[in-house]
């Protein structure tokens, strides 16, 4: 009998990477699918960003980069700190890795050690709690609702802190609900994690797609004090559709950020070398190419919402950011609301993929995306609106059919 490590024996597969592998199943085997479950733009990476990538092959740079990512790239990233977030860091205190997803993996393996417990909100995004599994780590779950945003406030979390308590992961535009914290609000939750003596891992994939008037803040750029205990993560996958190339970047305290370098150097060593360069190129450039990515999500967001309006068994919070909506579906009659029955009846009846919310610890949700064009917008609300006025899934009894 395979003896596998309990700590990845119990990690929970991705549900969004497996609805969205079957969403591409379904399209490849001739079915009219509708994508709202895509967590990545639509857009291609711009083409500037491409040839710098092609440049690099061509000039040779096809070897072993330090582990941490060329000094070129971590010089870009601290200009891009300094300039967007008003944070003063040095390349030696940044850290590239694959993705954000594996700087906040590494992150959790340096900082948490068996039975330390790490607290995020709930919705919260899918490999959180896997993370600090494999890390064996507890994760304490800070419950929030629509009533409050989605939002955790000091009194909230003074009451999940404990001696055990290690790390906070915030997230924010949130994946998956696309709610923004002010300044105001972060300042209060700095002042609890400073007290009690704890880390921040703040996740800001999504800082560049923020819309309407709300202002993106940096938690660890407040004071002194809360700038020691954060390590901000981010990376270039959403802001430059370059979700392919792999390049995101961690920073904060050199002590912790020694340790991740020495974690890294044992695991993956540096993320490929032409990525690397074609993310210098994303970084010292203008935000023209975001602003015009941005200004069509923010199109397609109010499209969305104006569709979803018309359904009055779905109910959401406005996302702030992201491209996202979390969606309230407790009303929807059939499966009793349940996300994840109502995500996989979905994709069967009428071609429609969402994520359920039982993955972001929210079972009576489901997450959209509006990562695609206005007429596929138009059409999967359409589909949806219909499907769940014939009685979402059920009508007297019979499967419900499009013909």
């Amino acid at each position: 009998m395979l003896i596998v490590n309990r700590r990845i024996k119990d990690i929970v597969a991705s549900t969004t990477l497996a609805i969205t592998a079957r969403a591409k199943e379904l399209q490849a085997a001739g079915h009219d699918v509708v994508n709202f479950a895509a967590g990545e733009p639509d857009f291609d990476t711009p083409d500037f960003i491409k040839e710098a990538a092609i440049k690099a092959i061509q000039l040779g740079q096809t070897k072993y980069t330090p582990s941490t990512g060329t000094q070129e790239l971590r010089e870009a990233i601290a200009a891009k700190f300094l300039k967007d977030n008003q944070l003063v860091l040095k390349p030696g205190q940044i850290v590239v890795s694959c993705g954000a997803k594996h700087s906040i993996f590494n992150l959790i393996q340096v900082l948490v050690d068996d039975g330390d417990e790490v607290l995020f909100p709930s919705p919260y995004w899918v490999s959180y709690p896997e993370m600090v599994k494999a890390a064996g780590g507890r994760s304490v779950i800070i419950p929030t609702d629509a009533s409050t945003a989605f939002k955790i406030t000091p009194a909230l979390l003074n009451k999940y802190l404990s001696p055990r308590t290690r790390v906070l992961i915030l997230n924010y535009p949130s994946n998956p609900t696309g709610i923004m914290y002010g300044r105001a609000e972060l300042e209060a939750i700095a002042a609890v994690c400073v007290a009690r003596k704890i880390y921040v891992i703040s996740d800001e994939i999504y800082e560049k797609l923020v819309y309407d008037t709300n202002e993106f803040v940096s938690i660890a750029s407040l004071n002194k004090e809360i700038f020691e205990r954060t390590i901000t993560v981010n990376g270039v996958s959403k802001a430059y559709a370059m979700t392919g190339w792999r390049i995101g970047y961690a920073a904060g305290p050199m002590e912790v950020m020694e340790y991740v370098k020495k974690f890294q150097d044992h695991s993956t060593s540096n993320p490929a070398s032409m990525s690397q360069a074609a993310a210098v190129a994303a970084l010292r450039a203008s935000d023209e190419s975001i602003k015009d990515m941005r200004k069509a999500f923010k199109s397609r967001r109010d499209l969305m919402l104006a569709c979803l309006d018309q359904i009055p068994e779905i109910r959401y919070i406005r996302p702030e950011g992201a491209f996202y909506v979390f969606c309230d579906c407790s009303k929807v009659p059939a499966m009793g609301g349940a996300g994840g029955a109502i995500a996989s009846k979905m994709l069967d009846d009428v071609k429609v993929a969402v994520i359920p919310g039982d993955s972001f610890g929210a079972p009576d949700y489901i997450r959209l995306s509006f990562s695609t064009s206005e007429s596929r917008i138009k059409e999967g609300v359409d589909r949806m609106a219909r499907w769940i006025k014939a009685g979402g899934g059920t009508r007297y009894g019979k499967k419900y059919h499009t013909a």
